[in-house]
């Protein structure tokens, strides 16, 4: 590691921890001039490519996802430490399945299962966009088979 006060490449650690995301932070005191920085040590991750419902691939995109959780999470009581929660949950079963491309609907469904443990509405937001509804019948019906919902007296 090069010291970012002398450019020396001499230096040692002084303390280790290991963060939240898995990540390795290391505070280093230069043996030349003996400045202190910290250094982050983070894996390089694979991300696999996105099959589209029209079979387009795309790169996985967290950010793409953490923006669709929260539009769903709009004027709701969901924390944004709550969708950050979502956001690293599906990342990390998305790169546990160490394939080089992943379906977008497995991606869809693991967002629907967080929301709706979430909240109702982010996850019916979130469901109508995911689904691709053609009218309003097809949604409800789609809400009278979800168990989530069918005891709560849905329009016929």
């Amino acid at each position: 590691m090069i010291c970012p006060h002398c450019g020396n490449t001499e230096n040692h650690v002084l303390d280790t921890r290991v963060q939240k995301e898995g990540d390795i932070r290391r505070r280093r005191e230069c043996s030349q001039c003996r400045g202190r920085f910290s250094t982050i040590e983070t894996v390089l991750r694979q991300y696999p490519h996105i099959i589209k419902k029209d079979n387009r691939r795309e790169a996985f995109s967290k950010e793409k996802l953490r923006k669709g959780i929260q539009l769903a999470c709009l004027k709701r009581p969901v924390s944004l430490a709550q969708i950050e929660g979502i956001v690293n949950q599906v990342t990390r079963q998305v790169l546990d399945k160490n394939e080089k491309e992943v379906d977008s609907s497995f991606i869809g469904k693991l967002v629907m299962t967080y929301l709706k443990e979430t909240d109702d509405v982010a996850y019916i937001r979130f469901a109508s966009v995911y689904r691709t509804f053609q009218d309003v019948q097809e949604f409800v019906q789609s809400l009278k088979a979800d168990p989530l919902f069918s005891d709560k007296g849905l329009p016929q």
